[in-house]
């Protein structure tokens, strides 16, 4: 069974309505102001409470500031953030959800990311919120994310560059490509932030989902009209596994090399499987002036991005890298143990749809049978996959 965290996001969304559903969801809220202190922000508190719209009861998570708002910019966002206590996996989602909201302010205003000084989105709220929910969403652990089409809202509002109709240009910006409804109410039901978390979390936008609901958590909004129930619904659910697992948050880092002595590759390759990355290979290609180059690809999960971009960068000759998001589809898997008159030897099988569809021995433990024993390697194989299938 796969875990899904669904976002319902029939009146919209932002980020004290999101910090307040993830709480509603069973989040502790000691947890939450735990992880938040590590970032060292002082001037504001968290106040939760019950409350309702509509007769929908739910959690209302107010961030109270004590000091006039900042313009901070991306650098000094990511400073706080990389400068923190808290796990690579969160600092990442958080810093992910900064740079689309710097990337949708700077689209909107023509200018270089690095120009951007948020105004809203710099404050200790927008931080609590942003960074709040990475925290949120790393305690819950889904395997896949999904959300309905998000209410804009319509009318027209006050931001810091003036009266602008509702969505916000940043707003916009953010979902490009994503499917939305607009009009449901006459106020700006989606904000920025939350936008730009949905932006940076959701695997996939659908209409509708066969789920299988555990739990609902409704997060309060600020407003409280007649129009629709100012609410954010989040489900956690479960869905059957079909024939494959889907994997999010994995990375293809990889560059083009072709002044290295190619002995460093075999300790290159250690250094980063022992770094923890799933696949390193390389591909023979054809460089500008006729040059035989190689492509050293790294697959790894973005909780360790920055130990493999270091490993490339300090152990090749190369001087930059790219990087790209992957989606993973793998069988299901199981390792077992099988015993032979020369030693134990796992075996990994894989499965599709709850059936075995393939064994194969662990390459290693043969390899060692082979060399203690006196056996030849193919040998020891055939042994194996004997028994396995006797099995």
């Amino acid at each position: 069974m796969k875990n899904i965290l669904y976002y319902n996001c029939f009146a919209g969304i932002s980020g004290d309505m999101h910090l307040g559903a993830m709480l509603d969801l069973g989040v502790p809220v000691d947890h939450l102001i735990g992880e938040l202190k590590k970032l060292h922000l002082d001037g504001y508190e968290i106040k939760v409470s019950t409350d309702k719209r509509q007769g929908i009861a739910g959690t209302r998570a107010e961030v109270i500031t004590r000091e006039s708002h900042h313009h901070r910019g991306l650098h000094a966002i990511s400073d706080i953030i990389n400068q923190s206590s808290l796990s690579d996996t969160i600092k990442a989602s958080s810093l992910d959800i900064f740079h689309k909201l710097a990337e949708a302010e700077a689209s909107v205003h023509n200018v270089e990311i690095e120009n951007i000084h948020f105004h809203e989105v710099g404050a200790i709220d927008a931080m609590v919120d942003i960074v709040g929910a990475a925290i949120c969403i790393d305690y819950l652990k889904p395997d896949f994310i999904y959300s309905s089409p998000i209410e804009l809202g319509g009318g027209f509002a006050e931001c810091a560059h003036g009266t602008f109709p509702i969505p916000a240009p940043a707003t916009v910006e953010l979902l490009k490509g994503i499917p939305v409804t607009t009009g449901g109410v006459h106020y700006e039901a989606t904000t920025p932030t939350g936008a730009a978390i949905l932006a940076s979390v959701v695997d996939e936008f659908i209409e509708t989902a066969n789920l299988t609901i555990t739990k609902t958590g409704y997060g309060i909004g600020f407003k409280d009209e007649k129009e629709l129930p100012n609410v954010l619904r989040v489900n956690t659910a479960q869905m059957t596994s079909g024939a494959f697992k889907e994997e999010t948050g994995a990375l293809i880092i990889e560059c083009n090399i072709d002044d290295m002595n190619p002995e460093y590759y075999d300790h290159i390759f250690d250094r980063l499987f022992d770094a923890g990355a799933k696949d390193v290979f390389m591909t023979p290609i054809i460089m500008k002036k006729s040059r035989p180059a190689i492509t050293l690809s790294v697959l790894c999960h973005t909780d360790i991005e920055q130990q493999i971009e270091r490993i490339i960068l300090m152990e090749t000759s190369s001087l930059g890298l790219r990087k790209y998001p992957v989606r993973k589809s793998v069988l299901d898997r199981k390792t077992e143990i099988i015993s032979t008159e020369y030693g134990e030897v796992r075996v990994k099988t894989a499965l599709y749809e709850g059936k075995k569809v393939r064994s194969k021995p662990e390459h290693d433990d043969c390899k060692k049978i082979a060399q203690e024993s006196g056996l030849a390697l193919n040998k020891v194989y055939a042994l194996v996959e004997r028994l396995i299938h006797e099995q």
